[in-house]
């Protein structure tokens, strides 16, 4: 805890990019609770699209989610939408908003596979990572992506022209071999090559808004030797994250995410960093009480800064919503006292 400490204590003293506030901010907020997140919220639900306004969300609970996840999947190619069909006009518009209500934004980026030009899950080539790296044959493309993503980025101002503050999560779930840039799909090496040279373009665009994540997937084997492996680095992370879904048995994932969450907040602690449940859920509420016999035992078990439920859309969604059968266990758990949404999140400072 000492590290953890010290290290809050000096981004309390230095915060002074939009990275070190957030950092701040989000140290403070984990004193009150745990924030709520939901991946494309204000987009579509499970009975509804782009109804301006609208959120599954809000439908059910009054207030926006503390914290709406957007991906940048298909701006490397100069796409008008992304790869689950969203206009970036309108994930630029309420990116914005989000920030403006006093909730927090995180970006993930699932881009094409540079050398197949089909989509972030294919892994017919375990040579990708390796292409794109200074030297490689999609170095230069690569480069031209990275532009694009910077670019993008950097129109996400506030009405002073300020850079708003977002947690970045590239290159997630690599301890998983369904992305190209996945296990067996690179060497240790050449991951924490695409993660550096990622960081430092970025860095070099002047996007000092950027709080990184490192986020693999539910594991339930860790050991500090094999998680430092691809680790980025204390100087590059700020926020451990672990993606972790119900797709087995309800005993193999409270089993595998308690030993994740038990080693990880180990680590954070140790390293000074943050935790959080950066994707999560139970595709389509089988359990219609799942929200607060599985789930809320492990947030009130940890320091989760943050959960977030992966999208609502018409055949598959993962969050609570007022049309689904779990969303009175949902608001359950909410009624609690320890989930934070927007409005709540928006008075701390």
């Amino acid at each position: 805890m000492l590290a953890a400490t010290l290290f809050c204590t000096a981004i309390a003293m230095a915060a002074k990019t939009p990275a070190q506030k957030l950092m701040k901010r989000l140290t403070k907020i984990q004193k009150f609770g745990v924030m709520y997140g939901h991946q494309d919220d204000p987009f579509y639900g499970i009975t509804w699209e782009y109804v301006p306004g609208r959120s599954d969300t809000k439908d059910l609970t009054g207030s926006y989610p503390a914290v709406m996840g957007f991906d940048l999947g298909g701006i490397e190619m100069g796409d008008s939408k992304d790869l689950d069909s969203v206009p970036f006009n309108l994930i630029h518009d309420e990116a914005i908003a989000q920030s403006e209500r006093g909730g927090i934004v995180t970006f993930s980026w699932h881009p094409r596979n540079p050398l197949t030009g089909s989509t972030a899950w294919d892994t017919s080539d375990s040579t990708v990572v390796r292409s794109v790296l200074p030297g490689g044959s999609e170095h230069e493309k690569f480069q031209t992506w990275m532009k694009r993503v910077a670019d993008f980025l950097l129109t996400l101002k506030d009405k002073k022209g300020r850079n708003i503050p977002i947690v970045f999560r590239p290159w997630h779930e690599n301890n998983g071999s369904w992305f190209w840039w996945g296990q067996k799909l690179c060497s240790d090496e050449e991951y924490r090559g695409l993660w550096d040279m990622l960081q430092d373009y970025l860095n070099s665009r002047g996007l000092d808004n950027l709080l990184y994540s490192y986020s693999p997937n539910l594991d339930g084997e860790w050991t500090t030797e094999r998680f430092l492996k691809r680790y980025p680095g204390d100087d590059r992370v700020a926020i451990i994250g672990e993606d972790a879904y119900q797709w087995g048995t309800e005993a193999d994932f409270v089993r595998m995410t308690n030993a994740d969450l038990t080693f990880i907040t180990a680590f954070a602690k140790e390293h000074g960093r943050l935790i959080a449940l950066t994707e999560c859920g139970y595709k389509n509420s089988p359990d219609a009480t799942w929200w607060t016999r599985v789930l809320k035992p492990i947030l009130d078990r940890y320091p989760v800064c943050w959960f977030l439920p992966w999208r609502n859309a018409k055949k598959e969604y993962f969050g609570p919503s007022k049309d689904e059968h779990s969303a009175q266990d949902f608001m359950k758990m909410y009624n609690s006292g320890r989930i934070l949404l927007a409005d709540k999140v928006r008075k701390i400072k």
